[in-house]
């Protein structure tokens, strides 16, 4: 499998992201520079990483939505392609309306980086596959715009097509407000497009995925993608 890591002026969790595919999954990995314009059929799998990319001016991820290289993941994405965006790659993802809805500021005002738990909804995508329904994850966040906002009719319909990946909860699985980092609404922590071939997380599954970092969780998010592509035989 070969994955392609997109790096934007700004971007600075594409080293950790590449280290999991080349060092832990053993695949292949390549960078794709925000210039780029045409990927052809080099890769299954493109990764949009954190950090903060053109400086998170005007507004997280709305000046790389405008970067060549969004056009080349759009025909990906429609061609029905995995593309997996974390923290600023998910807000890339919704600034460029591959998925629904925004991200603002935390109700904190505060930047945040710690742990916190994830409630898998739905293990019936190719992200989630070596997760069970309900399972809950320990992942790292480190974001000051993770707060989640979708309208109502926006988030029925994410309800009803079970577009809702991942929400914070409490270590036990309970959905309470403690356990909502940011204040994202339904807790929501991550979501997918109505193919599920898109999946936008704000939590970094990529900096928990290896044993020497005392927590493997998020290696299974990984692992679901290379058993989905397998499994399709791509």
């Amino acid at each position: 499998m070969r994955f392609g890591i997109v790096r934007f002026p700004g971007s600075n969790c594409d080293g950790d992201c590449y280290h999991v595919v080349k060092e832990v999954l053993r695949e292949e990995a390549d960078f794709v520079w925000h210039k780029e314009e045409a990927l052809g059929q080099r890769y299954q799998c493109l990764i949009l990483p954190g950090g903060f990319s053109y400086g998170d001016y005007l507004r997280t991820g709305a000046i790389a939505r405008f970067s060549p290289v969004m056009r080349a993941v759009e025909r990906f994405a429609k061609e029905g392609g995995l593309v997996l965006g974390i923290c600023n790659g998910f807000q890339i993802l919704l600034e460029a309306g591959l998925l629904p809805g925004a991200v603002v500021r935390n109700r904190t005002l505060q930047f945040i980086c710690r742990d916190v738990h994830l409630r898998v909804e739905n293990a019936e995508t190719p992200f989630t596959g070596s997760c069970r329904k309900g399972e809950v994850l320990r992942l790292p966040i480190a974001h000051g715009d993770g707060n989640y906002f979708a309208d109502p009719e926006t988030l029925a319909e994410l309800e009803s097509n079970r577009q809702v990946v991942f929400r914070y909860c409490a270590p036990e699985g309970d959905l309470t407000e403690e356990a909502n980092p940011n204040g994202s609404v339904s807790h929501i922590a991550g979501i997918c497009n109505a193919e599920r071939n898109v999946l936008g997380m704000m939590p970094h599954p990529e900096r928990c995925a290896e044993a020497i970092l005392g927590n493997e969780d998020g290696r299974k998010i990984f692992a679901s993608i290379l058993n989905a592509l397998a499994g399709c035989g791509v």
